[in-house]
């Protein structure tokens, strides 16, 4: 008999962060109970660091899961549009590569915390859900199902007993933890030997942004990068993906004027817009970049991973938000299906397995693309090509990347697509380029 929404199952979700407070309002939606538990502190109760959070690129898989839990326009109200790439050579030349064919194939800009804040605020207003904020969880007893935290307020140990539990902790995930204890769970991470800094580009005297609003700015340079997403308050946030070791590495800057050289070197156009420059990168910290892979993404009918917990990737396609985000959807879209949950999680671990472990190979390779080819003028000639066959045959020719990011279509569904669309062009070239030999020849005789 399948449940009334009075006698569905409370759900305990560990991590109140984006995928966990977005699941939260869409089982409310669906009537659940919902208690979250979280160890930061509520982020309603401290003020929000304007321009010092890190962006997040938000596109269509995010929108449409944004959208089901009546969120979507709001937040797309204090994002910012980024309609292409601003390329940033290091003699100050600047080369704009749109991302599609038009405005409805672009990224929008949005603060990580200020989204945060807008789905515990969304989620706040569910009766059905309640926040427990700066509970750590310290173990999970997956015989009776009980979590186990630590209070930071009260200094105490909290145990809580459900048979529903969603592990939405993130890269580092305790909930996941307990699950590698079991036999044959499978479990991969993969570090870059590249980390990430983040400074600040501040808005000018008068309010002004400083760089090109509507753009995502990358500054390629070969075996190292830096890129910058504008904020609402007319700053950018910048992020600096660079080796740990060895040269034109983190390693490698260790006093205020080898920094001051070295970006005066390789990004002379921002220094004058970073004033605190050599200050802020010595003491801002330096992040690893990680992707982890794992599987079963389930134990029964009792524990689910979600998102970062069970398939983080590294951010340079922009998805693991937006991944995280569709996570929810097919899960909800899941359960909503299936009566029983054993069969709910799995159908949503097949449905998503697969293309995250694409995404994951995908984000890498275009991490190699932003660093190293997007400033070449063969890479720039094949994207304008590629935007021109999809503008002329938008429905037979898709780039690959228009589909990641501007499309619900499975990640490895669109990878295949796009190896036969690649295959059906260089077929046509070879076809024209022999009749061209051929009609040569006939007219030479």
């Amino acid at each position: 008999m399948a449940e009334t929404a009075s006698s569905k199952p409370t759900v305990i979700l560990v991590g109140a962060g984006l995928a966990g407070t977005l699941m939260a309002c869409s089982l409310a939606r669906a009537g659940h109970r919902a208690d979250l538990y979280e160890k930061r502190p509520d982020p309603r109760s401290r003020p929000q660091e304007q321009g010092r959070s890190i962006n997040l690129a938000l596109s269509v898989r995010g929108i449409h899961a944004l959208r089901e839990i009546g969120l979507a326009e709001e937040v797309l109200k204090s994002s910012i549009l980024m309609r292409g790439r601003m390329i940033h050579a290091a003699n100050g030349e600047q080369t704009f590569q749109p991302y599609g064919k038009d405005d409805s194939q672009a990224l929008h800009s949005v603060s990580r915390a200020g989204l945060n804040l807008q789905l515990v605020e969304a989620a706040a207003r569910q009766p059905s859900i309640h926040f427990y904020f700066e509970h750590k969880c310290t173990g999970l007893d997956l015989r009776t199902g009980t979590l186990e935290f630590h209070n930071n307020t009260a200094h105490s140990t909290v145990r809580v007993a459900s048979d529903f539990i969603i592990g939405a902790d993130g890269v580092y995930s305790t909930v996941r933890s307990q699950l590698q204890k079991q036999e044959r769970f499978n479990y991969r991470q993969d570090y870059l030997s590249h980390g990430y800094k983040e400074l600040t580009i501040l808005a000018g005297p008068d309010g002004a942004f400083r760089l090109e609003k509507h753009a995502l700015h990358i500054w390629p340079r070969g075996s190292f990068m830096m890129i910058a997403l504008p904020n609402q308050d007319a700053s950018f946030t910048c992020t600096l993906f660079w080796p740990f070791e060895g040269p034109n590495s983190f390693a490698a800057l260790q006093t205020e004027d080898d920094i001051q050289a070295f970006f005066q070197e390789q990004f002379p156009d921002v220094v004058p817009l970073i004033p605190t420059l050599a200050h802020d990168f010595l003491h801002n910290p330096t992040g690893p970049l990680v992707t982890i892979r794992c599987q079963p993404w389930h134990w029964g009918e009792r524990v689910v991973l979600l998102g970062d917990a069970c398939h983080a990737v590294v951010p340079f396609l922009g998805q693991g938000m937006n991944a995280a985000f569709e996570d929810c959807t097919v899960l909800s879209e899941c359960l909503a299906r299936q009566a029983d949950r054993r069969a709910a999680f799995a159908a949503y671990e097949t449905l998503r397995k697969e293309h995250l472990d694409t995404l994951a190979d995908l984000c890498i390779d275009n991490f190699l693309e932003m660093r190293d080819r997007v400033g070449s003028r063969l890479f720039v000639f094949r994207k304008k090509v590629s935007i021109l066959l999809h503008r002329l045959f938008p429905r037979w020719y898709v780039p690959l990347y228009v589909m990641i990011e501007f499309t619900r279509i499975p990640y490895a569904d669109a990878l295949r697509r796009a190896r036969r669309q690649d295959g059906a062009v260089r077929g046509i070239v070879v076809s024209l380029f022999i009749a061209l030999v051929v009609l040569v020849v006939l007219l030479t005789r």
